[in-house]
């Protein structure tokens, strides 16, 4: 039995089609809301939520493998209930920031979600994505209201990864051996600016998207209303003011455990076309 928590969200839900394709199995997946949850045919849906650890205990039961996003809930209890259920290999979703930024506090809390599944006596392994593609959802609502694109550091080109690839790497090492005790840093193909981003949204949309680029200062003002100081000041380094090699780097990785292509921001602009109409 595989578990796969966050299984309706963008690398989950993409995770259990993987699965199901490859015909793994059997597959059970983790949602608060059943009624609302559409998962593939054959795929057990359970509920329960992060935010109360023993409502994932019958989740739990039976499990061999899980598949876990951190800082979703109280890690170490959630660590502890799938040790405690006999759970044998995790594979976590941590972030890239954990070695190229550990001085921010997201980072840090990262690490010490790695650390305590490293110390939980299960195999394990750790992945390390980059920033997601998904992230340019932020700005559908300003795209199907036909408004500007206001966005800082508009030229740094991030290797932005597309969450399914995430979700083909976590089927490989959910389903083949050679992964335990691996941490992997996961990119797209390729670094694609906010500009470049808005641009492939406004090519699958076929019209012209409005694009300015503003201050940090103008974009700390916005973002810290819904995020928090500290917060905003976190993603605006990660989005261009404080980025690094380490960072920028184009990895590999994905290709190479997959053995297919890493896929594009293109690609995931197509295949959500419709959020931005």
């Amino acid at each position: 039995m595989i578990l796969v928590t966050g299984a309706t969200g963008n690398i989950g839900s993409a995770l259990l089609e993987e699965l199901q394709a490859f015909g793994a199995g059997p597959l059970r997946g983790l949602t608060r809301d059943i009624a609302r949850a559409a998962f593939p045919e054959g795929v057990e849906a359970v509920a329960g939520d992060f935010a109360e650890t023993a409502s994932l205990e019958p989740a739990l039961e039976g499990v061999r493998a899980l598949f876990l996003v951190s800082r979703m809930g109280s890690d170490a209890e959630i660590i502890e209930a799938a040790q405690r259920a006999g759970v044998e290999h995790v594979v976590l979703v941590s972030s890239i920031t954990v070695q190229t930024h550990p001085h921010l506090g997201p980072a840090g809390e990262n690490l010490t979600v790695e650390q305590l599944l490293k110390d939980s006596g299960m195999t394990w392994t750790i992945l390390r994505p980059t920033q997601f593609a998904s992230n340019a959802l932020w700005w559908a609502g300003t795209i199907r209201e036909h408004e500007t694109v206001r966005v800082p550091y508009a030229d740094t080109g991030l290797p932005t990864i597309h969450p399914a690839d995430i979700a083909s790497v976590a089927r490989v090492a959910l389903t083949e051996s050679g992964h335990q005790e691996r941490t992997y840093a996961l990119t797209g193909p390729e670094r694609v600016t906010a500009r470049q981003q808005v641009g492939a949204i406004a090519t699958v949309l076929g019209r012209k998207v409005p694009f300015a680029e503003i201050s940090r200062e103008e974009a700390h003002r916005q973002m810290t209303v819904f995020l928090g100081d500290e917060a905003a000041d976190a993603v605006l380094d990660l989005t261009g003011g404080d980025v690094n090699d380490e960072l920028l780097m184009v990895r590999d990785t994905v290709p190479q455990i997959t053995s297919a292509p890493a896929r594009t921001f293109q690609q995931w602009a197509s295949e959500n076309a419709t959020a931005f109409r």
